[in-house]
């Protein structure tokens, strides 16, 4: 059998395509043979007989092989339901066992793809550093001391490896951008609404996305394209535009902070100067701005009454069985009950206020450009604090989904200790194509590692979109 381990979506759809039905299951199964039990990366990993059933479920779509994922191996976040494999939330007591998939999985499998494993995460999503889970604190995949990120910390590590082309992970806070960081990787948040959330465990309803992690932009963009699709199940869902706006145009405008929070620390400095320099060389105005809004924006997200949301999913098990969650996101949950719900509208009214205030003062950009993260910290540093050193890491990310933006994480070079830096590209609700295209400036002009899987992108071809 062929090596298929950091194949990308094409290399997979070459191969599947020119394949018997008998040879494409097996290459499948040997695949996920390669999976390795124990690894923390995985709660579950998909049996020969699960396989089995995927595949023959995709047979008997009608011109299978022309699917834009046909036979694609691809792993959803454990707080996502897939039939046949339990859901977790990183909570064995929470455990249940769903009977049909989640909408967003069945959408992306009706375009061909086979869901390969579920993935750790922190519990009941609730972090950004990925060592919030009773199955493992998951690490980087570049080095086992540093954190991979949460609260989609297996997702990216895997992708990270190259186990699956593409990868699931949610986002409320940053978890589909932190861990795109701290594992060089593309991390799609994509616009609120425009993947479906029915049959994910929520965390803040209102705010969650499902995000993409990929190696490359294309791969990003063509999840995005399978999994965007309305769904009236979902009473948060909306349309996306009949059409998106590829580009901004030849000089998009984007404002960075004046002042970037690093909190001590020394080596992600210099990589985001170096990023600054990139952007500016590719074509993009970039214009140092006081940011305090954003940051108080994005402080409303844990200091407000919004853990109260998170209060409803897991209202019975902290009632009953408090003990048998993480301490960490316990605590966090528990803090719902300091608020009233007067409170509640006091805080939503500071919001809307705040969110205005950005789209006044921020009028004439076209989006941000900010660091993904200002933290590269240690698994023993999180363990030593772990909330307050969480908290750092949403510095550039909590605010996003208050404000409605997409968003979309790409790499930005390694530090000095080996990990990779990354930075992020924010724009207003439905500028994902835009996004992508902005990225594509930076990262199609040069060479870069793809995860950690040994392979380098080739110049002008391996992150064109457009």
């Amino acid at each position: 059998m062929v090596e298929t381990i950091a194949w990308t979506i094409s290399q997979w759809l070459e191969a599947q395509r020119a394949s018997t039905s008998e040879e494409g299951l097996a290459r499948i199964v040997a695949h996920v043979a390669t999976f390795k039990k124990g690894d923390v990366a995985f709660i579950e990993i998909a049996s020969p007989e699960f396989l089995a059933e995927q595949w023959k479920q995709l047979q008997a779509i009608p011109d299978a092989k022309s699917l834009p994922l046909y036979g694609v191996p691809f792993a959803p976040k454990d707080n996502m339901d897939v039939a046949g494999l339990p859901t977790t939330v990183a909570c064995p007591a929470f455990k249940y066992e769903p009977t049909v998939d989640a909408v967003v999985v069945a959408t992306i499998k009706s375009a061909g793809a086979i869901p390969v494993c579920k993935t750790n995460l922190d519990q009941f999503a609730t972090g950004l550093v990925g060592t919030r889970s009773p199955y493992g604190a998951v690490p980087s995949a570049f080095n086992d001391a540093y954190c991979s990120g949460g609260s989609s910390s297996g997702s990216a590590n895997i992708a990270a490896r190259g186990l699956v082309p593409f990868s699931l992970g949610t986002d409320t806070a940053g978890s589909g951008r932190v861990p795109a960081m701290h594992n060089n990787l593309i991390g799609l948040k994509p616009t609120r609404g425009a993947f479906s959330t029915t049959g994910v465990v929520p965390a803040c309803r209102d705010l969650d996305c499902v995000s993409v992690f990929a190696q490359n932009l294309p791969d990003a963009k063509t999840v995005f394209d399978v999994a965007a699709q309305y769904d009236a199940t979902d009473s948060y869902a909306r349309p996306l535009p009949e059409v998106m706006p590829a580009s901004f145009g030849p000089k998009p405008r984007f404002a960075i902070p004046d002042v970037p929070k690093w909190f001590d620390d020394t080596q992600n400095m210099p990589l985001w100067a170096k990023a600054v320099e990139e952007y500016t060389a590719a074509g993009v105005e970039l214009v140092p701005c006081d940011f305090t809004p954003m940051y108080k924006l994005g402080a409303c997200l844990y200091e407000g009454p919004w853990v109260a949301e998170r209060y409803t999913v897991v209202r019975k098990l902290i009632e009953s069985n408090p003990e048998s969650m993480d301490p960490s996101v316990r605590g966090i949950i528990l803090q719902a009950s300091k608020f009233s719900a007067a409170d509640f509208f006091d805080w939503e009214h500071k919001r809307k206020d705040l969110v205005r205030e950005i789209e006044v003062k921020f009028a004439g950009f076209d989006g941000f450009l900010v660091p993904t993260a200002p933290l590269s910290p240690k698994i023993v540093e999180i363990q030593a604090d772990p909330v307050a050193r969480n908290s750092l890491q949403g510095t550039y990310t909590n605010f996003v989904n208050f404000a409605d933006y997409a968003a979309l994480a790409v790499p930005a070079g390694f530090r000095e200790d080996g990990m990779p830096f990354g930075v992020t590209l924010v724009g207003r609700k439905y500028t994902d194509y835009e996004l992508l295209e902005v990225a594509q400036k930076v990262l199609s002009t040069k060479s870069r590692p793809l995860g950690n899987t040994g392979k380098m992108s080739v110049p002008s071809v391996t992150d064109v979109v457009f």
